[in-house]
């Protein structure tokens, strides 16, 4: 069979794990990591002189630290990843990319460069990706000073972090944060579909994941080669205790590691051109591209209808189906992501491990990477045995992202568009979220968050009675006794009660213990408030922020503050008027207190909206007097809060603005629509689209 010289081909494959060392200071920083992996990959195609100075783009995967700012990162990185790799490998690619975040990358980059390099884009691609997280904690807990600052020259192509869809403002609110947590819901929902007890199920969860911790025991590449039975990884201990309802830690991805991998794609023709052993090429025969809805928006959360259309188109593009692949490795963050994949492959039934690395609770956590390992395990295995079918299966986010390959070493390629099975994703219902529930409610999923042993707090998504509409809340926090219920009784389908308050929804067992438990009203202004203040002058009432040295910046207890002072000032028949100034010369408000809101720390905001007049339903007149900056920051700001007031005197030195257009924001607490009811609209335009 003459095979195509343009035809994609995978010619050179590693993984590298580096043990904690007992002297940190000789620990690889992750660029060092990396660059061994992709010296590594060279050598197993064919030697690192030959092939370097042929590739002309390196792919860099996101690192952790570069993910999030939750990530410590204090001993300094690389500016330009890819470029420092190449650099360890004498390699001057034309092309430097930094990919964006998500689990699926590494096999989606495979899929997207196998489609470049078929039509002439490319002639030799290096995907390299690496963490080293497992040093830097130890770094941080020894107090042990590392310098991993590295400053290279070229071009890089950062195509940033690709949350779009994937983040949403009411998760985060109702702190769905963490992985586990955000999976823990959607376990949660499957359980309940399945209508089995918690022990039936995670029985069921840890029997599926035990097969992979023997893979994982035997791997030279494991972080953690341990083997563990399905009632070691199922009984709760001190050792394996919940980190997010139903989830032991043994169920979850271990991050804490020093991994990196790396793939070297080319083409036939240049494999043959440089002398690369045909027992080297392994082919992509199948892939699939599909994201799913968001979270909050899926119809099923226990479900992920764009996991098993990638995974079964896929299959349907190699011509195979799953009796045929002998090899398989699949992104195993958490249970659910297994069985899914599982079931989409028609193996719910089946004993096999699923893994050919050993899977991210046992083989190791490798964050965006991991995939990359089971690229590599997998294209080994294939070189083995030739005439075998393998396939790799990568996860995204919450189950947002699924990118499938299916591989062998018999000769093929064909592109696989996914876009008309996308859009046929795209085209389903989405469900309707509310953001003010009141009522009875159904639970449909819950989780519990734990630290340190110690559940936390609940997060539940129910949908309302009367409406229909789904919504997220979390328990009160002194009610410990619904944590307890939710933990003991399958509580999916369970009538409860929901309001809101200032940090947001909340749910209860009962009405009357959401009434009970519902922040009572203020009837009295206080002798004394924190960061603002207010004064009786007769029939009115001066309020003054009093925050100068933030620029009269306001924070959620400032919000909470101002809240309760206009809530006492509509609800006292003596106050007729209320005029409302910043503390200082120099600002009214200068919006939302970016150095809070960058700290980490819980953000909310009252019913009542930004300065707890924004969103405020209210009968009596406010004067807004503008002395110096009125100014806004996304979530708000001093001009939003002067527009929202009857009147407004600007001193001299009064500036509005509404900037949030500069940083890709709009001023969503109302300025858009009452600034251009209150001046021409032509100027209102001019004020929000240049900032």
């Amino acid at each position: 069979m003459a095979i195509e010289s343009n035809t994609p081909i995978l010619v050179g494959v590693t993984e590298v794990v580096e043990p904690l060392k007992d002297d940190l200071t000789l620990a690889s920083s992750a660029q060092a990591l990396a660059g061994s992996a992709a010296e590594l990959a060279l050598q197993d195609a064919l030697a690192v002189d030959r092939l370097a100075p042929e590739i002309d783009v390196v792919v860099a995967i996101r690192t952790f630290p570069d993910s999030t700012t939750r990530w410590p990162m204090p001993f300094g990185k690389t500016n330009n990843l890819p470029r420092s790799i190449a650099q360890r490998v004498n390699a001057n690619p034309q092309r430097a990319i930094y990919s964006s975040i998500g689990g699926n990358t590494p096999q989606s980059l495979v899929n997207e460069w196998s489609e470049k390099l078929a039509v002439g884009e490319a002639n030799m691609v290096l995907l390299s990706g690496v963490e080293v997280i497992a040093s830097i904690k130890a770094a941080i807990k020894q107090k042990t000073p590392l310098d991993w600052d590295e400053e290279v020259e070229g071009s890089l192509d950062d195509l940033g972090l690709g949350v779009r869809g994937m983040m949403d403002h009411q998760a985060f609110k109702h702190m769905l944060m963490a992985a586990s947590c955000s999976y823990g819901l959607c376990e949660v929902a499957r359980k309940g579909s399945q209508k089995k007890g918690l022990q039936a199920y995670t029985q069921g969860m840890a029997e599926l994941l035990a097969p992979l911790s023997d893979v994982a025991a035997a791997n030279p590449y494991s972080m953690y080669p341990k083997s563990y039975s399905a009632e070691e990884i199922a009984t709760r201990s001190e050792k394996n205790a919940y980190i997010a309802f139903p989830y032991t830690k043994a169920m979850v991805a271990k991050d804490r590691v020093n991994q990196a991998a790396a793939v070297l794609l080319t083409t036939v023709g240049k494999a043959r051109e440089l002398g690369i052993e045909e027992s080297k090429w392994v082919y992509l025969h199948g892939y699939a591209d599909t994201a799913e809805k968001g979270l909050l928006q899926r119809e099923n959360l226990g479900q992920s209808p764009a996991l098993t259309a990638a995974y079964q188109q896929a299959l349907k593009q190699a011509n195979v189906d799953s009796s045929d692949i002998e090899f398989i490795d699949i992104y195993s963050c958490l249970p659910i992501v297994v069985a899914e994949a599982k079931a989409a492959l028609g193996l719910a039934d089946s004993d096999k491990a699923m893994t050919e690395t050993g899977g991210l609770p046992f083989f190791g956590g490798p964050g965006n990477n991991y995939s990359m390992h089971g690229i590599a395990s997998v294209a080994r295995k294939l070189r083995e045995n030739p005439d075998a079918y393998g396939l790799v299966g990568a996860n995204g986010g919450i189950m947002h992202k699924h990118s499938v390959g299916v591989y062998s070493c018999i000769p093929a390629w064909k592109t696989c568009d996914s876009s008309l099975l996308q859009a046929e994703l795209d085209s389903q219902p989405v469900t309707k979220i509310t953001q003010h529930p009141e009522g009875d409610a159904t639970i449909e999923a819950y989780t519990v968050q734990f630290d340190k042993g110690k559940p936390m707090y609940a997060v539940i998504v129910g949908r309302l009675k009367v409406t229909g509409e789904r919504f997220i809340a979390n328990n009160f926090e002194r009610d410990a006794e619904m944590l307890q219920v939710l933990m003991t009784k399958n509580c999916v389908g369970e009538t409860v009660f929901v309001d809101r308050i200032s940090k947001g929804n909340r749910v209860a067992l009962s009405r009357a213990n959401l009434v009970a438990q519902m922040p009572a009203k203020a009837t009295a202004l206080r002798d004394y408030y924190e960061f603002c203040s207010a004064e009786r002058n007769g029939h009115i009432l001066e309020v003054t922020i009093n925050r100068p040295e933030s620029h009269n910046a306001l924070h959620p207890y400032a919000h909470e503050e101002l809240s309760e002072i206009f809530d006492v000032f509509e609800g006292d028949d003596d106050l007729w008027v209320a005029i409302i100034t910043g503390a200082g010369e120099k600002a009214f408000c200068s919006g939302n207190d970016l150095k809070y809101t960058s700290s980490g720390k819980s953000m909310w905001m009252p019913k009542t909206g930004f300065g707890g007049l924004t969103s405020r339903q209210r009968n009596k007149p406010i004067i807004a007097a503008v002395n110096g900056f009125a100014m806004g920051g996304g979530m708000g700001g001093g001009m939003e809060i002067a527009l929202a007031c009857d009147i407004v005197i600007a001193a001299d030195n009064a500036k509005f603005a509404l900037p949030e257009v500069k940083v890709g924001l709009i001023a969503a607490a109302g300025g858009i629509q009452r600034l251009a009811r209150q001046i021409p609209i032509k100027r209102a335009m001019d004020l929000l689209l240049s900032g």
